[in-house]
């Protein structure tokens, strides 16, 4: 269970060796970074794809009338896959067709990589003056974004990859690298490999209650989504706020032909911070039993 913290928001005063010093640049800067404090909520389990250019992998099974089936199946077709990584997520695919749940990060319970972290229907950001940190709603993992320094020469690979933020007006840029490649390399629900070349950058911005709502009913239309009483995740539909947006551009030559973009809209979380302890749920978020190792003999 993440505790709750007491969040403060601080601006730099910039200091001077005159006796006189001119702080309108630096209120004007602090007046200027927006407050991402909170819990925010939200329940598709695909990327929302960008207004124009190269998008993420989407579902390949559909209704007739272009309704979303929750398979695991994405469209090994999108032009943005090298041969190869259009051929693994093509094998995922049919493995799932045949009733199988592939092993990915989720249910084999290890950390969700960048970007396929930025999936989670639930997040909770914390804001400081040196440092963004972002708790994401299964088993409590944790981001943390340094505002401050450059990459290292030589990084070191990590879960999450090595993250530098800075505000740009009115939006928190954050840009990664490093994105360690372990056991099971996936960006996305279906399965989506990606090579130690993979470079992520998400933009931060809050959008007005109309902007968010439509943004979030135009993706529910064509995504796979679960609702509140089934994920327990929700947004407040009833908060007349500000919603958060995050767009982010991926770019990996190890595994696609071009760089592409996706979307992800949150509304303010509806449901207290939960615990969500991965080792005790054997089923997938749409149904079918986890593919986890399990003990069927008697102890005695």
């Amino acid at each position: 269970m993440v505790r709750n913290f007491s969040i403060v928001v601080a601006a730099v005063a910039l200091m001077s060796c005159g006796p006189s010093v001119d702080t309108s640049a630096s209120n004007a800067a602090s007046e200027s970074i927006p407050d991402l404090t909170g819990d925010w909520a939200r329940n598709t389990l695909e990327f929302e794809g960008p207004a124009s250019g190269p998008g993420p992998i989407s579902t390949m099974m559909r209704k007739a009338d272009g309704t979303p089936i929750a398979e695991k199946v994405g469209d090994y077709t999108n032009p943005i896959l090298q041969p190869w990584a259009a051929e693994k997520l093509k094998a995922l695919g049919e493995l799932a067709l045949t009733g199988v749940v592939f092993p990915d990060p989720e249910n084999q319970c290890l950390p969700w990589s960048l970007p396929n972290i930025l999936r989670y229907m639930q997040i909770r950001i914390l804001q400081r003056p040196d440092e963004v940190t972002i708790v994401y709603a299964r088993s409590d993992q944790v981001r943390h974004v340094r505002l401050s320094g450059s990459h290292p020469a030589n990084v070191t690979p990590s879960s999450y990859g090595d993250s530098i933020g800075r505000y740009e007006g009115s939006a928190l840029v954050i840009d990664t690298v490093g994105i360690k490649v372990g056991r099971l390399p996936m960006l996305d629900w279906y399965g989506t490999p990606y090579t130690e070349s993979l470079h992520v950058i998400e933009r931060y911005t809050l959008i007005d209650y109309e902007a968010a709502k439509e943004a979030v009913e135009r993706h529910e239309r064509k995504s796979v989504w679960l609702p509140p009483d089934e994920s327990g995740i929700g947004p407040d539909l009833d908060y007349r706020g500000s919603g958060l947006q995050i767009a982010l551009t991926v770019d990996d030559a190890g595994a696609f032909t071009m760089p592409w973009s996706a979307v992800v809209t949150y509304r303010r979380a509806a449901n207290a911070w939960g615990e969500d302890v991965c080792a005790e749920n054997l089923r997938e978020s749409v149904g079918p039993e986890r593919n986890v190792p399990r003990d069927d003999a008697p102890d005695f």
